[in-house]
């Protein structure tokens, strides 16, 4: 089937941002550099007390990794959210959650620092979407491993440049972005810097095969 592009902007460094994808349509969501994380969340249009829900991704699917193979499931573990093409290294974390203000203090940080928390409220506000939590997100390009032990090793972003993951809406969804805004540890990259994405939304042509 063939795909023609809606829309598109850029994520900017640090922010968040939500769009309303219907079923069928497709977000390609592109990382200039290969090394910007990305938290991601999909909260059903209708109810969006129903959204993606790592820790029954992982009862769902007996893996920490969401892939081309492992649809996002819901609370109510259904599939709302399809990974369907992929050009990065291919693993996304759903172990870890998004960076926020107690994160920040505990690294040392003084003062208001933007996060992945806050971007989500803010992106979710600009649609008249209150949530009163902050559901775990899947942390699309970032590499977390498990070692022997139980411990987690937080790894540098494997991705080339470029690279991109096409996510399928299987339900009417609110997809809810931040390019997250780490710039204390190296989750973004051995320079500690966060940097533009860029998503397209992309609609089945009509009559297409």
């Amino acid at each position: 089937m063939d795909y023609r592009i809606d829309d598109s902007f850029v994520l900017p460094a640090g922010y968040g941002k939500a769009v309303r994808v219907r079923a069928g349509q497709r977000l390609r969501l592109t990382n200039p550099f290969g090394t910007q994380a990305i938290d991601f969340w999909a909260f059903l249009d209708r109810d969006t007390y129903e959204f993606i829900s790592t820790d029954n991704f992982r009862s769902f699917h007996s893996t920490i990794f969401a892939t081309t193979d492992t649809a996002l499931v819901s609370t109510r573990r259904r599939p709302l959210v399809t990974i369907v093409e992929d050009t990065s290294s291919g693993k996304h974390d759903t172990l870890l959650c998004a960076c926020n203000a107690d994160i920040y203090r505990q690294l040392g940080v003084e003062g208001y620092h933007r996060s992945c928390a806050d971007n989500m409220h803010e992106a979710l506000g600009e649609l008249s979407i209150k949530m009163p939590f902050t559901p775990s997100p899947v942390n699309l390009f970032m590499c977390v491993a498990v070692r022997a032990d139980g411990s987690l090793d937080r790894l540098l972003p494997a991705s080339k440049p470029g690279s991109y993951v096409v996510l399928q809406a299987e339900d009417d969804v609110v997809m809810a972005f931040s390019c997250c805004p780490q710039d204390v540890t190296t989750i973004n990259g051995a320079d500690r810097t966060p940097r533009d994405c860029g998503i397209e939304i992309l609609t089945p042509v009509a009559g297409a095969a």
